[in-house]
């Protein structure tokens, strides 16, 4: 809760605590134990201190593997997780290779319609994106879309997201139309879905104005960041 609520020193410390109580009550190998290595590792990941977070990633999958399998679904979460780190810290060759085995594993364990399948996807996709490959993250991008619309429905969160990140790798791209089709489409139902003040809504917003400047467009941009919708603008 406390990380949750940004509140990350106050997290950090109850996590360390917990843990080491862990370890002493419930032993090393214990399940409940690499799941707390989990989330503090996470929490030194929000709080920027990624060679922490890395090296209590690697050390955790590495037990997990030993004792729950390749194929546990704690596994999978932390090589996605693992890999999401070395993300953050610009290791995107490692990264790419790991969310890679971790979308094949869970393709093959979870079947290709699970959430779990489609949020790898995703994270494959924007590790793309951060190396430059946009053509494949696009392509990827765009059938993780519509499965997920097929799947969750075209108002479920996770759709939203998968749309606004398709529009930023048009924008990437240079596709700037295309982007600000997908950007318009994703804010007014963001709007709709989540509410106007939302901290999804308001990312959409900004994205929105961010790509009206950019393609040329800066009155529309600062009505948007002013607060009101593309057809107030």
């Amino acid at each position: 809760a406390y990380e949750s609520a940004g509140r990350l020193t106050e997290a950090i410390t109850l996590y360390e605590q917990t843990l080491t109580d862990c370890i002493r009550i419930l032993g090393e190998d214990h399940p409940n134990t690499l799941t707390l290595r989990n989330n503090l590792a996470g929490a030194y990941e929000s709080a920027g201190r990624l060679t922490e977070a890395i090296t209590l990633y690697e050390q955790t999958l590495t037990d997990c593997i030993r004792i729950l399998g390749e194929d546990h679904p704690n596994t999978l979460t932390l090589r996605n997780n693992l890999a999401g780190a070395y993300e953050s810290a610009g290791r995107l060759t490692e990264a790419i290779t790991l969310y890679e085995q971790t979308l094949t594993d869970r393709t093959r364990i979870l079947s290709e319609d699970h959430p779990d399948t489609l949020a790898s996807r995703n994270n494959l996709a924007g590790a793309y994106e951060s190396a430059g490959r946009l053509t494949e993250a696009i392509t990827l991008y765009e059938q993780t879309l519509t499965d997920c619309i097929r799947i969750l429905g075209e108002d479920h969160p996770n759709t939203l997201t998968l749309r606004n990140n398709l529009a930023g790798a048009y924008e990437s791209a240079g596709r700037l139309t295309e982007a600000i089709t997908l950007y318009e489409q994703t804010l007014t139902d963001c709007i709709r879905v989540l509410g106007p003040d939302h901290p999804d809504t308001l990312a959409s917003r900004n994205n929105l104005a961010r790509v009206y400047k950019d393609a040329g467009f800066p009155k529309k941009a600062t009505v948007l960041l002013e607060g009101t919708t593309p057809t107030e603008g």
